[in-house]
């Protein structure tokens, strides 16, 4: 059941005086991969195709991430009429497919392993949605990344506590968890994002260049973020894989990722800057 419906959200206390370029162009990638959920529940229904149970709170996820999408869409139409979030889709699910999804096993090679995937991801929409509420000044947009994050949050807890009933069964170590996360985490650089960066921001036609693209949406990404927000997703990630998520080993891990972050922002930066027009770059 969703906790929320798009016609809930304020619309009517829109704006337009309050908007950011650069965060518009976030949210029209935003609404593509939110919107693509339904792939990624697909994907879940085959790897859990003996959990009922599982299977049905995917199916619900499913449905709320896709909600996202529309509702961000729906708000980048109204701050850039000129967007239309339909063919931008199409164009996103025509040039993108998700490579996993005729897996009938988990790619991350046990349950444990996908649902510690899972609770990556979640950390990591959780704290971007924090940070980019926190960032944007137009009421309706910092409405929506409040509701959405809160979603966020409820579905880390739902992975977690389905990660937690399979590690009872599959006891992998500490160090496979550790490697699974790692690698999730370093997929957010992968064609996902930066091609429905690029289909939202571009011009049909325009040619695609991956590290362009995701140089241009992970400028803007991180410079959004503030210490607390990565300092939170740190101690999600942390709890993801069995670490205590405070004490003086979270405080080391949040002011190392933190130490990375700028350190990436800053190549992102000198990246984009030399962007040729195929994107709209800062």
């Amino acid at each position: 059941m969703k906790h929320w419906r798009i016609d809930e959200v304020g619309w009517a206390s829109f704006d337009a005086t309050k908007l950011d370029p650069e965060i518009v162009a976030l949210v029209k990638a935003a609404a593509m991969v939110e919107r693509n959920g339904t792939d990624y529940g697909t994907y879940l229904n085959r790897v859990f195709v003996d959990d009922p149970d599982f299977r049905a709170a995917a199916d619900r996820w499913s449905v709320e991430e896709v909600q996202h999408g529309d509702t961000l869409g729906r708000w980048a139409m109204l701050a850039d009429p000129s967007w239309d979030f339909e063919a931008a889709f199409r164009r996103y699910k025509d040039g993108y497919h998700l490579p996993l999804l005729d897996a009938d096993l988990s790619v991350r090679g046990s349950r444990t392993g996908e649902l510690i995937a899972r609770c990556m991801v979640e950390s990591g929409t959780s704290s971007y949605y924090s940070a980019l509420g926190d960032a944007a000044e137009e009421p309706v947009l910092r409405e929506i990344c409040r509701l959405i994050a809160a979603d966020e949050f409820r579905h880390f807890k739902l992975f977690y506590d389905h990660m937690k009933r399979y590690l009872q069964r599959e006891r992998i170590g500490l160090w496979q968890r550790i490697r699974i996360a790692a690698g999730r985490i370093g997929e957010s650089e992968d064609d996902e994002l930066a091609y429905a960066f690029y289909c939202g921001n571009t011009p049909p036609g325009a040619p695609y260049r991956h590290e362009q693209a995701i140089a241009g949406y992970m400028s803007r990404t991180m410079t959004m973020y503030r210490y607390r927000h990565l300092e939170r997703a740190v101690g999600m990630i942390l709890k993801a894989i069995g670490i205590p998520p405070r004490g003086r080993l979270a405080g080391v891990a949040a002011r190392g990722a933190w130490w990375l972050m700028c350190s990436r922002r800053a190549k992102f930066r000198r990246v984009a800057s030399r962007a040729d027009g195929a994107l709209v770059v800062a």
